[in-house]
């Protein structure tokens, strides 16, 4: 049986899928990517998109707290932090009625065609943006084990509000508690560790999915993993209607990472990584980092070391280095590809349920850095596809990067053409 078969009637044969995460809201303001929520989906479908995958801050809209979320004040990190740093370049200073934000949305996309993964990132990133702190302390007040039943009701009551709304739940491909799970303070729950990420929250994810499934018949429920457990796939919720993981390899980009030491260390910044700074960039703390409060740090994943690093790395010097070294890690970085994904196929095979890579191939680069989405990374992603395609699976990204606020979306051309391949091979099977 092919896994294609598993797909819902009423949904397209296969998710060509763009990354709009938060940013949907977060870069809202005048000339910003999503100033224009029709005009950035325009852009979608004309390079071959028919799905989004975003943030729908289900919790901050329908959640249980008294927070108004018609005034989502929206605010950079902190002064010149996070302007080069990859979806941490927002500028702020504009406000988003959230539960208009995200009919419109709904709306946009019911109009040109395109269907919605809704999830959440809010127990990792999404309230890191906000003026005020109240959303985060909102999310950290309820126990680590009740936060996936939460998510859960908060995703309920979207659903019902979608629905009243002209039935735009319609437009929905599939509900995900939450983007990797396993990298966000979800984790914590059953006392869950960077060190065991998956078997302590397991049974709490499960309970939610199937809450979720029992109050939203007409939907599928799934969560997210951001590193797929490819060695240990039963970690993994089993109770998923969809096999729903993240696939990045890094390779050539890890190297880069440890031979620099971009993520912090006791004599951070390194020698290595001065080697690679722009000119003129400033010394590591005070207002290069050290202005960010410390509530946002602990409402994201990225430490002052990352924010230093992206801010202020020459991206030249960064993908020369890479270039240099892409020989040595292409193969093995296939070869991960090809385990992954296997794994995530035969996951989705014993269940009898359609797979799906949310997010992929090379990993986290600064935002002007062209390596992923130049010849030797983009060659990388059309492995990727073509592996995810021989394997069967739903709902592919080209590539974590392709979206309107990644200098990757101007690839045009390149989009269209994996997309057009990804929609002609659903209906070859």
């Amino acid at each position: 049986m092919s896994l294609l078969d598993a797909v819902p009637e009423h949904l397209p044969a296969r998710l060509t899928i763009s990354l709009w995460d938060f940013s949907w809201y977060t870069q809202a303001g005048p000339g910003e990517p999503f100033a224009d929520l029709d005009g950035a989906m325009v852009a979608a479908v004309e390079r071959g998109y028919n799905t989004i995958r975003i943030c729908a801050m289900p919790f901050l809209l329908f959640g249980d707290h008294d927070i108004d979320a018609s005034r989502l004040d929206i605010e950079e990190m902190a002064p010149g932090v996070g302007h080069a740093t990859r979806w941490y370049n927002v500028r702020g200073g504009v406000s988003v009625d959230g539960r208009a934000r995200l009919r419109e949305l709904f709306e946009t996309a019911r109009r040109r065609g395109v269907r919605v993964i809704v999830s959440s990132w809010e127990y990792q990133q999404s309230p890191a943006f906000s003026r005020s702190d109240n959303w985060y302390r909102a999310l950290e007040a309820i126990p680590p084990e009740e936060r996936f039943l939460a998510l859960a009701k908060s995703l309920a009551r979207l659903v019902d509000y979608l629905r009243t709304a002209g039935g735009l739940d319609r437009q929905i491909a599939y509900l995900e508690l939450h983007n990797e799970v396993d990298l966000s303070h979800l984790r914590d729950a059953g006392g869950g560790s960077e060190a065991d990420p998956y078997w302590p929250q397991k049974p709490f994810n499960e309970r939610a999915i199937e809450w979720l499934r029992e109050q939203c018949p007409e939907h599928m429920v799934t969560t997210s993993y951001g590193i797929t457990p490819y060695l240990d796939m039963p970690a993994a919720a089993e109770n998923s209607d969809v096999a729903h993981f993240h696939v990045y390899v890094y390779g050539a980009l890890g190297a880069l990472e440890r031979w620099a030491g971009v993520r912090g260390g006791d004599d951070y910044p390194s020698a290595n990584l001065r080697s690679l700074l722009r000119d003129g960039a400033p010394e590591f703390g005070g207002a290069s980092t050290g202005l960010v409060p410390s509530w946002r740090y602990d409402a994201t994943g990225i430490s002052p070391g990352m924010f230093y690093t992206y801010d202020n790395v020459d991206p030249r010097l960064w993908d020369r280095w890479l270039y240099e070294k892409h020989h040595l890690y292409a193969e093995a970085m296939r070869w991960a590809i090809d385990d992954k994904l296997t794994a995530i196929s035969a996951f989705a095979r014993q269940r009898g349920i359609p797979a799906v890579v949310g997010e992929g191939w090379i990993g986290y680069t600064p935002l002007h850095s062209e390596y992923e989405d130049g010849p030797l990374g983009t060659a990388i992603a059309e492995y990727a596809v073509q592996r995810a395609v021989d394997l069967g699976l739903w709902g592919v990204v080209l590539g974590s990067n392709s979206a309107p606020h990644h200098p990757g979306w101007r690839n045009v051309a390149w989009q269209q053409h994996l997309n057009r391949f990804l929609f002609d091979t659903a209906i070859a099977s």
